[in-house]
């Protein structure tokens, strides 16, 4: 089986977790491990950002770590046994942004990234490279190569004007406690989804998209021309599952972010927002916690257990949006 996830942010590495549980890869495989399915994430590039010289990719890195096992289990993401010399350095020398936290074996990370992409080299093939280091078990793919940053309308706690600044400053630094007007995906004018992308999703057994945040995760991924157009045409049926548990997000600050767009923190406003693919939407099913309800006309809907609590329970989300799809191990 092929299975392909559209992931960001911490909830879609553990959900990735969950796959290769049910599908018997990675850490949860044995000697012939990766013989018989496939699994590709599509993963979202928004949150990128240039910082000290060097381009972080915050949702791939977390994915790579989470599924090659040295992520920080507390925080989920960055590495495990993390040190912050080099950041105490920069803040002695007054260096900014000084509220973005850069781990040393982090920084490692970045500097090949970094150095790879000065080489000439796309971020799917340096991406490919990293993870001969980590060996996750997945192919991950960055959703484009191009530049496709998600950006965030503000009132500046400063002086009250209204301005731009870039997803991780209104996430890390301001925590998402300011008067917020808007998300723009700046650069997908200009940007397009990978070939292979567009290959992973178009030659799926089944897609499914993971309990990401709808708006900087899915949304961000989704901004990027392309992608609609090959998950409206593959012939694989598209699983959603939401991210609302108990009438809110478990993770990610997703109700601040949906309020902005003017949508409730509701499975059932998010399976509207998504949209059937039998209209002008992409999804066939869309899976929601126990005890919640949803309606959208063209999709099967189904109530299951969502909390990703350990990949036992994530598998069986996993296997349950399988069997909406009608797709059988």
């Amino acid at each position: 089986m092929k299975v392909t996830v559209l992931v960001g942010g911490v909830g879609g590495a553990r959900f990735l977790l969950g796959v290769q549980k049910l599908l018997g890869l990675g850490r949860f495989g044995g000697a012939d491990d990766g013989a018989a399915h496939e699994l590709t994430a599509v993963v979202n590039v928004g949150d990128d950002a240039w910082m000290h010289g060097v381009r972080i990719c915050p949702d791939l890195d977390t994915c790579m770590y989470t599924l090659g096992g040295g992520v920080d289990p507390e925080r989920g993401w960055g590495h495990r046994d993390e040190t912050w010399h080099a950041m105490e350095e920069l803040a002695r020398y007054g260096v900014q942004p000084d509220w973005f936290g850069l781990g040393d074996r982090d920084l490692a990370t970045h500097l090949v990234r970094t150095q790879a992409l000065r080489a000439g080299y796309s971020l799917t093939e340096v991406t490919a490279a990293l993870c001969d280091r980590w060996q996750p078990g997945a192919r991950l793919l960055p959703v484009t190569n191009d530049s496709c940053e998600t950006h965030v309308v503000i009132t500046d706690p400063a002086d009250d004007s209204q301005r731009a600044i870039h997803f991780q400053e209104w996430w890390v630094r301001y925590r998402a406690e300011v008067p917020t007007h808007g998300f723009g995906f700046v650069g997908s004018e200009k940007a397009s989804a990978t070939a292979e992308v567009v290959e992973a999703i178009a030659e799926a057994d089944v897609v499914l998209l993971a309990p990401s945040n709808p708006v900087v995760s899915i949304g961000a991924i989704l901004a990027v021309p392309g992608i609609r157009a090959a998950l409206r045409s593959t012939p694989a049926s598209i699983v959603g599952y939401s991210p609302i548990v108990a009438g809110k997000p478990l993770r990610g600050m997703a109700d601040t972010c949906l309020s902005v767009i003017g949508l409730d923190s509701t499975s059932q406003a998010v399976g509207a927002h998504y949209g059937a693919r039998s209209g002008t939407g992409i999804l066939d099913c869309w899976l929601v916690h126990e005890g919640e309800h949803a309606q959208v006309d063209g999709v099967t809907v189904r109530s299951a257990p969502l909390l990703m609590t350990d990949p036992a329970a994530t598998a069986e989300m996993v296997r349950t949006g399988l069997d909406l799809a009608g797709v059988s191990l």
